[in-house]
């Protein structure tokens, strides 16, 4: 799938026209049909602008991970990569046991 395709899937499914996302990131909604039709790329900094807008990485935006991580779920991740390492630890401990409780459960 192209950027452009990405862009498109994305910003229909969050239900912004190509004007409401042009104007949440700064610029035009015929800037953004024009990317989505892969007629221009934007540049990294308005890439970025457009991931957070629509809540993914920006590597699942432009193809590199097919990926999809909610920016809420990158956000916890980036707090957790902060904390110290025994605090991260502990928190990677617990949430290991969750999804192998939730793995299990869905065998059964």
């Amino acid at each position: 799938m192209t950027l452009g395709e990405h862009i498109s899937q994305l910003r229909k499914r969050k239900k912004l026209s190509q004007n409401d996302l042009g104007k949440k990131i700064g610029t035009s909604g015929d800037i953004i049909g024009r990317y989505e039709r892969d007629e221009v790329k934007p540049s990294i900094e308005v890439a970025a602008k457009i991931a957070d807008e629509l809540e993914v990485s920006l590597d699942f935006l432009i193809g590199k991970t097919e990926v999809e991580v909610d920016g809420k779920l990158l956000k916890r991740v980036i707090e957790v990569q902060q904390m110290e390492e025994r605090d991260r630890e502990h928190i990677l401990y617990t949430l290991d046991a969750l999804i192998k409780n939730v793995k299990l459960k869905s065998i059964a």
